[in-house]
């Protein structure tokens, strides 16, 4: 990687694998803090406990970040059944266990197809279980902008008629920007770090 894709004022996209835990803000004002300008911004927030790709603008590029949020995303993650909490991830108590026991898988993967297509203004293009290991349900979902895996997961449970939480979520792809591409946060700022020295 060469130094002149860091200039930082002209502008950069950097491409971010965020940390559990960690805000979206939490990785803009560290890269804003080691970069050492102002005009630093993220193209669509995650959930504290989600993981995956963050895409970071810098300088000139800020102006940029409403192209990205507006594309399309795809995530994986993990459904629990049989359980809901109040703000419909691991973030709050889950509460309501419901037996799962009677559950079959054809009827696991139909509860996918209500989902399917444009949903209240937003579209999810697909939906598929990729693994079933209850009370865990593994998921692909691409969709637009403005979709809330959180919801859907709510949604999923409901229609199930067991409830449902997010248990574990990942966003692996922006647009054309996928997740295998992107830095880890630490390996980001050392080469920061770098270019700074140099």
């Amino acid at each position: 990687m060469t130094n002149s894709s860091f200039n930082f004022v002209e502008g950069a996209i950097l491409l971010i694998n965020k940390p559990y835990t960690w805000t979206s803000f939490d990785v803009v004002k560290k890269v804003r803090n080691k970069v050492g300008i102002k005009k630093v911004g993220h193209a669509g927030t995650l959930d504290p406990l989600a993981t995956g790709l963050l895409i970071i603008c810098t300088g000139k590029k800020t102006k940029e970040i409403d192209t990205y949020q507006a594309q399309e995303k795809e995530y994986t993650g993990t459904f629990e059944l049989g359980k809901i909490t109040a703000s419909y991830d691991a973030e709050t108590e889950a509460v309501d266990h419901q037996p799962i026991d009677h559950l079959q898988e054809d009827e696991i993967l139909a509860a996918t197809k209500p989902f399917i297509g444009e949903i209240t203004q937003v579209t999810i293009s697909e939906f598929e279980i990729t693994k079933i290991d209850l009370p865990q349900v593994h998921f692909r979902v691409v969709c637009s902008k403005g979709t809330y895996i959180r919801s859907l997961a709510n949604d999923f449970g409901k229609e199930l008629g067991v409830g449902a939480y997010l248990s574990g979520l990942c966003r692996t792809r922006i647009g054309d920007f996928k997740l295998e591409d992107a830095w880890q946060l630490d390996d980001l700022i050392q080469k920061i770090e770098e270019l700074k020295k140099a």
